[in-house]
Order: structure tokens, then sequence, then C-alpha cells
């Protein structure tokens, strides 16, 4: 599929991105892989860096997913697009509301412009936990560049275009995460918990990039893809990188749930067991999966079915996570 096509990966420096383009390149022979990001800097250094370093078919362009007129440049070309530009911490969400609507719901909005426009052939967007039933800013603009990525397929008309979101839980060891940070604050003998019962979904940047992966290879368009991945509580985390420190329990911050949902009771309505994944379909008249989902072996989840953190039957153990740490693919 994507051997001599472009791929353009918005928030192509981030670690997501940066593991993403490194899958692409290795494993395929694609014309272009273009890396879109507005930090100059960045982009220099993973210019220098293995296993990038020399590779003609790496592009960088530099550009902003608020710029509409920047990104119908960019596309031109393109056959694929992976949107993972967002801004994502929830306390500098909650107190720069403005700048958060304009990346992630406007630059949403700007994705799917300039890919119908540019004749873009597939486009998945990455989501979060965050965005299903949000109690914050930033889950409150992702619940909303999801439901802009569905509906995009509306505006599509007779437009090859085609849309989907990929939904999932805590990246191990991501930029911004709290396993840098307990690393950190092991060295001093005391971690931070917020809360002894709350409990997170984790992925490794392995596991989340090849579902994405696989995603846009399977779309068909208007699907949200939610993987099946482990929980762990949040204390359970910190006494397995620090057993001898202490704790410190700090209360839940502003905006944090003591449990993250990925498929919500109204959802699950709507949504086809896979197996190893779930699948929420549209609620939209055009959408029709042909048998497409059907005859992959799925099934519709039970009435009252949700999947959250705390009731999941998948739970990660410290060995899993120590060799998510220690992953040669540099998750932490």
């Amino acid at each position: 599929m994507f051997d001599g096509s472009s791929v353009l990966i918005t928030g192509g420096t981030g670690s997501f991105g940066r593991r993403f383009a490194a899958m692409v390149l290795g494993e395929y022979d694609p014309e272009r892989c273009i890396i879109f990001s507005r930090d100059e800097l960045k982009q220099y250094q993973m210019q220098r860096e293995a296993p990038f370093a020399g590779d003609s078919r790496l592009r960088f362009f530099l550009g902003d997913v608020r710029d509409r007129q920047r990104l119908l440049r960019a596309f031109q070309g393109v056959d694929y697009v992976v949107h993972a530009a967002a801004l994502k911490q929830v306390p500098a969400c909650e107190y720069n509301p403005f700048e958060a609507v304009r990346t992630n719901v406007l630059g949403a909005q700007n994705i799917i412009d300039a890919a119908l426009d540019r004749g873009v052939k597939r486009v998945i967007a990455l989501s979060t936990d965050k965005a299903c039933n949000p109690v914050n800013l930033y889950g409150a603009t992702k619940l909303c560049s999801d439901k802009l990525f569905v509906a995009g397929n509306s505006y599509a008309g007779s437009s090859p275009t085609r849309f989907a979101v990929v939904r999932y839980g805590n990246v191990v060891g991501s930029r911004g995460s709290v396993i840098p940070r307990f690393l950190e604050q092991r060295e001093g003998g005391r971690l931070t918990v917020t809360h002894p019962e709350m409990t997170r979904f984790w992925i490794t940047l392995e596991q989340g990039t090849r579902f994405v992966l696989n995603s846009l290879c399977r779309m068909g368009g208007g699907e949200v893809f939610v993987p099946r991945i482990p929980s762990m509580k949040l204390v359970d985390l910190a006494r397995a990188i620090g057993p001898d420190c202490e704790l410190d329990i700090v209360g839940v911050r502003p905006g944090e749930k003591l449990h993250e949902v990925m498929i919500s009771q109204a959802d699950g309505r709507h949504t086809l067991d896979m197996g190893k994944f779930y699948v929420i379909t549209p609620e939209f008249s055009w959408w029709t999966d042909n048998g497409k989902w059907t005859q992959e072996a799925g099934r519709r989840v039970e009435e009252g079915f949700r999947y959250r953190s705390d009731e999941n039957e998948l739970w990660m153990s410290t060995e899993e996570l120590y060799g998510a740490i220690r992953s040669p693919t540099g998750l932490a």
C-alpha cells in the first residue's frame, strides 16, 4: 500500500511521528515520507539522527495545522495523511483554551478541507481516551476533532478521500507522560501519586504505531478504532518504578478523571468486537460496512457495554512494564 506512495505525518517530530516514519521507511518503499511540523529545531535534529540521516525519501515541511493554505501546499500529491499534531497537555489546554481550540479543532477542519481539495486517499487521525466523556478542555477538543473526521466522509461526495480515527490510552514513556517524571523523582526518593485508586490504559509506542498503521490499511471511512490494551493503577506503576521510594498522595488534579473510558455506553451500541480491537461505527445514513467487519468475525458487543480502565480484563504486569521501558525503540 505504501510502496511508491507519498505519506505525510502532521506533528511528525514527536514521539509517535518519529516512530511511524521509521516504520514506514524501514518496512516499505514510499516515494516520499513528509514530516509536517512547526519546530525547525526538531526537524533539524531529526534529519541528522538514525535511522533518518541520509534517507532521500524523507522530506521536511515547516508549517502549522492552523494554516489551511500551508496545508494545501503540503498535501499536493500526497496519498496518505496521519494526523498526530495536537496540543495535548491537560493543564496547558485548561489555561490556554483558545489556543487548544485553534490547533485541535480548527486544525482538524483544515486537515479535512485540504485533504478533500487535494484528493488525498486516506486520512487517519490520532485521538485519546480523554475524548470519551470528556471532563477537560483537551478531551473536549479531541472529541470534537473525532466527530469532525468521522463526519468528513459526508463531505467527500465523489472524492476518493476517506477519514477514520484511532483512539488509545497513555503511551509508555512518551514525552510528557508520567513514567519519565517518576524516573526523575526516583532519584530524590519520593514519587507523587494523585490518587491510590486511579487507573489508566497503557500502550507502548511500538504497539500504538503498529495499530495506527494497520488501521490505516483496514479503514473504509468513518470508523473509530480502539485497541484492546491493558490497564494499570498509577500507584502500582509508581511502586514498580521506585520500589524503595516514599509515595506522596497529592490528590486528583483539575481536569483529571479517576478512571479513563475509551468506549462509552452510548458508543457501545455501535461497537463491534474484532478480538484484538474494537470498531465504533458511525451513526450516519451513508455508513455501510458492506459486510466488511462482520466478515472479519466482528460481533456486536453486549447491551450496556463500556470500555473503562478500572473494569478492564487486561492488566499490565510489572514485568511487562519493565519490558516496555527498556525497549530498544526508545520508549523511555
